[in-house]
């Protein structure tokens, strides 16, 4: 478990990120491993009013979203992530870069190649040790989005957006299979838990 210390989350809404999240930092504090969670966009003070802007206003560009995303993650990482390393503790993060080619690349149109050399400019090769992707019927993730108390404007696009950024994910994942594990969140939390804390 020791190689995996900057360890990300991705996924559709609503197929189950955030639960596996808490899961493992409790797993961690039971084992006496120094861990912190945080989340995309936003983790410090700075991203986290990009991240207000991001999921509560109408109307913005999907190149807008690009560059908000990038400039909130430049803090994170300069003043969250980093640091944390630094320190030996392991961060786990809810979303990071692939969630960004997810949703303004494969789902707004934007060009892949456009958006990596936005990333080469902002964070360079700095990326997550391992990465899981929790995949699962859109469907499905709808009937849970439903819900939820505290749903944002990305919850509330179309079946065919979301349909977009899973299959945006699984070609993300195809692409780096060195780094990112497909994981099957059609399953119990348990189930899920379980299959990642083997993979750790």
């Amino acid at each position: 478990m020791t190689n995996y210390n900057f360890i990300t989350f991705e996924g559709i809404e609503g197929c189950g990120k955030s639960t596996q999240v808490k899961l493992l930092q409790e797993f961690f504090q039971e084992k006496n491993i120094k861990s912190i969670t945080t989340r995309e966009p936003g983790g410090v003070a700075i991203s986290e009013k990009i991240r207000d802007i991001l999921i509560n206003s109408d109307n913005i560009s999907p190149k807008t979203e690009l560059l908000l995303n990038f400039a909130a993650r430049i803090e994170h990482i300069n003043n969250l992530i980093k640091p944390n390393l630094q320190s030996n503790r392991k961060v786990i993060c809810d979303r990071f870069f692939d969630s960004t080619l997810a949703y303004q690349g494969f789902a707004m149109g934007l060009k892949i190649s456009e958006i990596l050399q936005i990333k080469e400019i902002a964070i360079a090769n700095f990326k997550p040790d391992i990465t899981f992707l929790l995949d699962m019927d859109v469907e499905k993730a709808f009937l849970r989005i439903k819900n939820r108390a505290d749903n944002n404007r990305y919850d509330a696009m179309s079946i065919d957006f979301h349909n977009k950024v899973r299959r945006g994910f699984l070609e993300i994942a195809k692409q780096n299979n060195n780094r990112i594990i497909i994981i099957d969140a059609n399953r119990s939390k348990e189930q899920i838990f379980q299959q990642i804390i083997a993979k750790l």
